[in-house]
C-alpha cells in the first residue's frame, strides 16, 4: 500500500466543499486521482501473487478457489482504495502544496471533504466485511495495513519524522501475506520473503521518489530524508537498502533456479545504478532513471514469481 497531524486539525475542515478554481478534470479523472489507481494496482498485483502461490505450494487449483480469489482481490483492493482515500482526506493542506498533487479532487474542490471521508471509511469497512468471507489471518493482515498508513503513517509520522517512510511500507508489505492466507497459513518462506522483499524494495524507491520531488516535499514541509538530512545521506541509504535485497532470492530456491538467478540480476543491476548515484552530479537525472528501474523492478519479481508456478 505504496503513504501525515493531529485528527482535531482535519476535523475542522471535514464539512466543507472547497471553491477554489477547480481544473478542468473529468469525473473520471477526479476518481483515478482519489484512488490513486496506480498506487492501488501496484498493491493488488501482490495480493494476487501470494494467492497464486499459495494455490501452487498447496497443490489446489485456482478454478476450485475463483470465488475465494474474488473475496480475496476485491475485498483487499476494497481496503486498499479506503486507505488511499483517507490518505487523500487528510493530506489536502499539504497536496495543495505539492504540483503532483494538485489535481486531486480534494484540492480542487470537486469533491467535498466529506463525501471523500465517507467514501473512505465505507469502502475500508465493506473490504473488511469482505475480506471476512476468506478467513481471519487475511482480514488480519489487512487490518494492520490499513492501520498502519491510515493512522501510523498518514496521521502520525509523515509531518513529523523521517522513519515516515520505513513505517509506511510495513503497510505494502502486508500485501503478498493477504493472499497467501486466504488459502492457508503464510507462516511459509515464500510468502515471509515476498513481503520482506515488498518491505524492503518500497524504502529506496520512496528515497527516490523524495529526490525527484525535493522542492516540493519541502515546501510542504513534509520531512522527507532528503530534505532533512540532504541527497548524499540519501544516496547512501538507498545503496544500503538495495544491500539488503541481495541475499532474498536464495530463500526463494522453492520458485526455481531461473527465478533466483534473474532476480538477482535485477537486484545486482539495481545496486550498481546506486552506486553510480554516489559519484554523479546529476542528482534528478540519476533519480528518474532510478524510480523507472524500481518500478519495473517490483513488476518484475511479482510477475516472475507467477509465471514461473505455472
Amino acid at each position: 500500500m505504496n503513504k501525515e497531524g493531529p485528527f482535531i486539525t482535519k476535523n475542522a475542515e471535514v464539512s466543507g466543499v472547497y471553491t477554489m478554481d477547480s481544473r478542468s478534470t473529468t469525473l473520471a479523472g477526479d476518481i483515478k486521482e482519489l484512488f490513486k489507481l496506480i498506487v492501488l494496482i501496484s498493491n493488488v498485483v501482490p495480493v494476487f501473487a501470494g494467492f497464486w502461490l499459495a494455490v501452487y505450494f498447496t497443490g489446489s487449483s485456482l478454478e476450485d478457489n475463483i470465488g475465494l480469489l474474488l473475496a480475496t482481490i476485491v475485498g483487499s483492493t476494497l481496503v486498499m482504495a479506503g486507505a488511499l482515500i483517507l490518505n487523500n482526506w487528510f493530506d489536502v493542506d499539504i497536496d495543495r502544496k505539492m504540483a503532483r498533487t494538485q489535481n486531486r479532487p480534494t484540492v480542487t474542490g470537486n469533491f467535498s471533504l466529506k463525501a471523500v471521508l465517507w467514501t473512505g471509511i465505507i469502502l475500508s469497512a465493506a473490504g473488511m466485511g469482505l475480506l471476512l468471507f476468506t478467513t481471519v489471518e487475511a482480514v488480519l493482515y489487512a487490518f494492520v495495513g490499513w492501520f498502519v498508513y491510515v493512522f501510523l503513517y498518514t496521521m502520525w509520522s509523515k509531518r513529523r519524522f523521517t522513519l515516515n517512510t520505513v513505517i509506511g511500507s510495513v503497510s505494502g508489505a502486508v500485501t503478498p501475506l493477504i493472499g497467501w492466507a486466504a488459502i492457508e497459513p503464510s507462516n511459509h518462506i515464500v510468502p515471509i520473503m515476498m513481503a520482506l522483499i515488498l518491505f524492503i524494495w518500497q524504502i529506496p524507491h520512496t528515497f527516490v521518489i523524495a529526490i525527484r520531488k525535493y522542492d516540493e516535499y519541502k515546501s510542504a514541509g513534509v520531512p522527507m530524508l532528503p530534505v532533512v538530512h540532504g541527497f548524499e545521506i540519501t544516496k547512501r541509504q538507498i545503496v544500503i537498502y538495495i544491500a539488503c535485497l541481495l541475499p532474498l532470492p536464495f530463500y526463494l530456491v522453492s520458485l526455481g533456479t531461473g527465478f533466483v538467478v534473474l532476480v538477482s540480476a535485477m537486484n545486482f543491476g539495481w545496486l550498481i545504478f546506486a552506486i553510480r548515484g554516489l559519484f554523479g552530479k546529476d542528482d534528478l537525472k540519476w533519480a528518474n532513471k532510478m524510480f523507472l528501474f524500481s518500478v519495473n523492478y517490483l513488476m518484475f519479481v511479482f510477475l516472475l514469481a507467477i509465471v514461473v508456478t505455472m
